[in-house]
């Protein structure tokens, strides 16, 4: 334990020291993870998937604020679902239109939370994403977290039936965009997940907020029971047809995940918990301090050796 809590100052150092440079770093790999999963799932125009074009989308936005990596990554899915057929991409601007109405309203700082749910629906594990804004966000993130997962439908969908869509002719269009609407919107698996995350998240943040010992790890694990009911239960009344057995192990493994997170940013000495009651005028106050796990890094020694006076000797 105490060569963790080590690393984990090695760590923290590191990042304070290195943090503009990091940041650059992080940035620039987001976009261009983003970039390559887009051209990847929907690929229709082919300007958008030249590297340079790749490469000099991820180095802007890298140097720029992360919000620019969503409008980023609308452009380059607007774009690609242009090439494949108008109303495709009148739906997705639609949403997009939406998402930074309410996105920007409610949960402005939580870039992450939108980009890195499509990530982790494709790596099929975006139960990572609730339990993670349940413990670093708020109750706002249920917005950010609901539209990554209303985009990464969106791909899907999108990917599966390309051949549907790029008819001619008002009737074709109309048709195909009441497909669109009808194949999104009627969706009951993303229906199902984003009210089981967001009824997470809320489980989540009200435990890990409340002043009970261990209360990352008890939200942890209630969080991860509740995504698992919530779907069970909804494919039960929805049908959803979702592999219950990969949303356990799913959950399962982004719990343990959780609970590294939860090491490196909570993590807590409760043997040494204090309670500290005062008052004033007005009002009683009773503290609850839990002090943080630290543990005192060994310090480099150099020893310098003088040549002239090993000569002389």
């Amino acid at each position: 334990m105490t060569s963790l809590l080590e690393l984990k100052i090695y760590i923290k150092k590191f990042y304070i020291k290195n943090e503009v440079y990091i940041s650059y770093a992080w940035k620039f790999l987001l976009a261009l993870i983003t970039i390559l999963i887009i051209n990847g799932k929907l690929g229709y125009m082919d300007s958008l998937k030249n590297f340079v074009i790749v490469l000099m989308a991820s180095l802007l936005c890298s140097i720029l604020t992360p919000n620019f990596i969503v409008f980023i990554a609308a452009l380059f899915i607007t774009g690609h679902l242009f090439e494949l057929s108008t109303e495709c991409a009148l739906f997705a601007l639609i949403v997009f239109v939406l998402m930074f109405l309410l996105y920007f309203r409610f949960s402005p700082k939580d870039t992450l939370a939108v980009l890195l749910t499509p990530l982790f629906f494709f790596m099929h594990i975006p139960y990572v994403m609730p339990l993670a804004m349940g413990l670093l966000g708020g109750p706002t993130s249920m917005v950010s977290v609901s539209f990554g997962l209303i985009i990464s439908y969106m791909l899907a969908f999108f990917s599966k039936n390309s051949q549907s869509f790029g008819s001619e002719g008002v009737e074709e269009v109309a048709n195909a965009f009441q497909s669109v609407i009808t194949g999104l919107l009627g969706d009951k698996a993303m229906v199902v997940s984003i009210v089981a995350f967001s009824i997470t998240i809320a489980i989540v943040y009200a435990i890990r907020r409340s002043s009970v010992d261990k209360s990352w790890k008890i939200a942890i694990i209630a969080g991860a029971v509740s995504l698992i009911m919530c779907t069970m239960i909804g494919d039960l009344i929805y049908d959803t047809q979702m592999s219950l057995v990969g949303v356990v192990i799913g959950t399962i493994i982004s719990a343990l995940f959780m609970f590294v997170v939860e090491f490196f940013a909570f993590n807590l000495d409760y043997s040494r918990t204090e309670k500290v009651q005062f008052e004033d005028d007005e009002y009683y106050y009773y503290v609850k301090a839990v002090p943080k796990v630290t543990v005192s890094t060994p310090e480099r020694k150099v020893k310098k050796i003088n040549r002239a006076m090993d000569q002389h000797r």
